[in-house]
């Protein structure tokens, strides 16, 4: 786009800034290999490819990729508000929890024969469904809310902590101990959600079983594909002016108000759609991992998603993704080999990052590319 000035009575186009792609060339391909990958090769290598060839891709592998996915959703929502906006949140849990247990209620629905209760409102000896458990046998109102119910808590919570100006480590204390008053509330049996153990033995979704290998495939590939769009969706906010503000909020929220903007309603709407989409991860996680309780919304849960954010490099959103897939890879694989070990590293880890890697996995790779430009720039000159 031109535009063209006078200057000294001669005519001189000149260069408007134009709006950014969305994504690089490079950019567009790695999403297009992960959509293909996602979508074609994982299904491939499980379903057609032999269980004894190297090249199979075992049950077990897609439970935990996808697991690891659902908790990849969780990390770009923290990287949203706490990378971008620069407010920690140490009780996302609540919302991944909330988004689980809808679909837990569903799940157990369609477990039992109509005008059945779940088991354990028969073993407390209940007669009927509880008013909040009307909507349950819906997949449809089930959808929506997935999306509603942790929106409305992050919407009620935020307005009241934003509006009193709540900020820094005080708003993190106050969201950890709002997570864990509502484990306390889920522990107990008359609450109606299955008290400590939860909701599990899960059988169908849909009406389809749920514990065949092709729906474990199906959640997969929607698990993979949900991941992908909200990384699009997360890359056109932070490049739009309502992100712009968003950062200019996390780096002088002073100066945005002297400014004439009003952080409220920004801080607000991404604490929300951060929290929606905690949400659809914890929904996505219930029938694939097949159980949900109240450990969800322990704070150690909550801590672990600003560690995934941390470790991969906050304010970039493919590194919180980066970093969940590595610490929980870390995770599977040091639970097994050396479980009393894992706690010990992941205090290492964390203690690394802030002292060698403050910008994380993200940030070691992007400077180690920059001196890798700047030799082959001297050494062609």
């Amino acid at each position: 786009m031109t535009a063209s000035t006078l200057k000294s009575n001669v005519f001189v186009p000149v260069e408007l800034p134009g709006r950014k792609p969305l994504l690089t060339k490079a950019g567009w391909s790695a999403l297009m290999v992960a959509l293909i990958v996602v979508c074609a090769v994982a299904p491939v290598l499980n379903l057609w490819v032999p269980e004894g060839s190297f090249f199979h891709l075992s049950d077990y592998s897609v439970r935990l990729l996808g697991k690891i996915m659902c908790f990849a959703i969780c990390a770009l929502a923290m990287d949203l508000i706490w990378g971008y906006t620069g407010i920690l949140s140490l009780g996302h849990g609540l919302f991944f929890a909330l988004g689980g247990y809808v679909m837990g209620m569903y799940l157990s629905m369609q477990s039992v024969a109509p005008g059945e209760l779940p088991a354990f409102m028969v073993f407390l000896a209940w007669k009927e469904l509880p008013w909040f458990w009307q909507l349950s046998d819906s997949f449809a109102a089930t959808f929506i809310l997935i999306f509603a119910v942790p929106g409305v808590v992050a919407f009620v919570f935020g307005w009241f902590a934003f509006r009193s100006r709540i900020k820094g480590v005080y708003f993190s204390i106050i969201t950890q101990a709002l997570t864990y008053a509502a484990m306390l509330l889920f522990f107990r049996n008359e609450t109606g959600f299955g008290g400590n153990n939860g909701f599990t033995d899960f059988k169908q979704i849909l009406g389809m079983p749920l514990a065949t290998q092709e729906m474990r495939m199906a959640l997969f590939v929607i698990t993979g594909c949900t991941l992908l769009g909200f990384f699009l969706m997360a890359r056109w906010l932070v490049r739009s002016k309502f992100g712009r503000v968003l950062q200019a909020i996390r780096d002088a929220e002073t100066r945005v108000m002297f400014s004439g903007y009003s952080p409220l309603p920004y801080k607000l709407t991404i604490w929300v759609i951060s929290a929606m989409m905690c949400g659809v991860a914890g929904a996505l996680y219930v029938p694939q991992v097949g159980i949900i309780n109240p450990v969800e919304m322990s704070p150690a849960s909550s801590i672990e998603m600003a560690v995934w954010a941390a470790v991969g490099g906050r304010g970039s959103l493919i590194g919180p993704i980066v970093g969940a897939f590595a610490v929980n890879g870390a995770k599977s694989w040091l639970t097994v080999a050396a479980p009393e070990f894992w706690l010990y590293f992941l205090g290492a880890l964390f203690i690394a990052v802030t002292l060698w890697m403050p910008n994380g996995i993200v940030g070691v790779v992007r400077k180690l590319r920059g001196k890798l430009g700047a030799k082959k720039e001297g050494g062609a000159a």
